[in-house]
């Protein structure tokens, strides 16, 4: 990165706007959506407040480029590969599995974005030590980022959430609002939320995961290396039994919901939230008369290949 794009990266605050939408289900409940969807065309969603202090390291470091790891419909990838093309940086994508050919991959490789497929084995083996020498290797004086954006930077970027909501509660006629729910794929965001409010409201992630891939375990490490103790936040089973896990229900759920509301979801992550959130309204986990903000995540780019795939 040069001083031009340094100087580029760290002065874009894009805005998120904060709308209220109604469903037949909230029974009671006010519910607000933080539009991170509409950041930007194509550097969406939570990925660039993720993104963001990862790449002002860099600049700091007088990194070269990016390096950074994801799936053939990774959003983390695409925002990457879209803000190197913008700020004019380069960026490299290692892959897992076998090559494909997705609507991600082909803007990855529009953008500029120079990618290595690890395979599963190869993928499987980003945790191990010494992965990265290789890579470092190969392209000296690049800046790896962990996949998804994740670890205490990106944690971090995501406190700005809070402030970028409470600047706006004026325009819903919300003195305050009761917690957070969002979906939750690593928990970077989710702790990012817990780090932002410090124990005043509490943050319900809605995990698109099973519970066995980590996340309670990666959202304490976080908390624990910003010196926070477990500041209200809890982890609810959204996954319907995998990652990517479709069924016609959640389908049929997610197509009313858009139609009530004109808000535009995907099933990887949206969806099932919102989903997750009408049974915790019908379970009494939320209660009539709360007021809650919900984060759209983004995740667009999962609803692209369920609509080229015929879902």
């Amino acid at each position: 990165m040069d001083s031009t794009s340094l100087a580029t990266v760290t002065s874009w605050c894009p805005h998120a706007p904060l709308q209220r939408v109604s469903f037949d289900w909230l029974a009671g409940v006010e519910l607000a959506v933080l539009r991170l969807d509409l950041i930007d065309p194509l550097i969406s969603g939570n990925k660039w407040f993720k993104l963001a202090p990862h790449l002002h390291a860099a600049a700091q470091q007088g990194a070269r480029g990016i390096i950074s790891l994801g799936g053939a419909h990774s959003n983390h990838l695409h925002a990457l590969a879209a803000a190197g093309q913008r700020f004019s940086f380069p960026t490299v994508g290692l892959l897992r599995g076998e090559p494909q050919d997705t609507p991600t991959v082909r803007d990855l490789q529009r953008f500029g974005m120079q990618l290595h497929w690890l395979g599963y084995g190869g993928y499987r083996a980003r945790h191990r030590e010494g992965f990265w020498a290789d890579w470092h290797a190969r392209y000296p004086e690049f800046c790896a980022v962990p996949e998804g954006g994740g670890g205490l930077f990106g944690a971090q970027g995501c406190t700005t959430l809070v402030e970028l909501t409470n600047e706006q509660l004026a325009v819903l006629g919300w003195a305050d609002y009761h917690g957070w729910w969002l979906a939750a794929g690593t928990g970077t965001t989710l702790a990012g939320l817990v780090m932002g409010e410090g124990g005043r409201r509490p943050v319900y992630g809605a995990l698109a995961v099973p519970l066995d891939h980590g996340v309670p375990e990666q959202v304490q490490a976080l908390l624990t290396q910003a010196g926070l103790a477990n500041a209200g936040y809890q982890l609810i089973d959204a996954s319907r039994g995998g990652f990517a896990r479709r069924d016609a229900e959640l389908l049929a759920f997610m197509e009313q919901c858009e139609q009530e509301s004109g808000l535009p979801l995907e099933p990887l992550y949206t969806a099932k939230a919102l989903m997750a959130l009408r049974e915790a309204i019908s379970n009494g986990l939320i209660r009539p008369g709360m007021r809650l903000v919900f984060v759209h995540t983004g995740g667009l780019q999962g609803r692209r290949a369920a609509l080229l795939a015929g879902v």
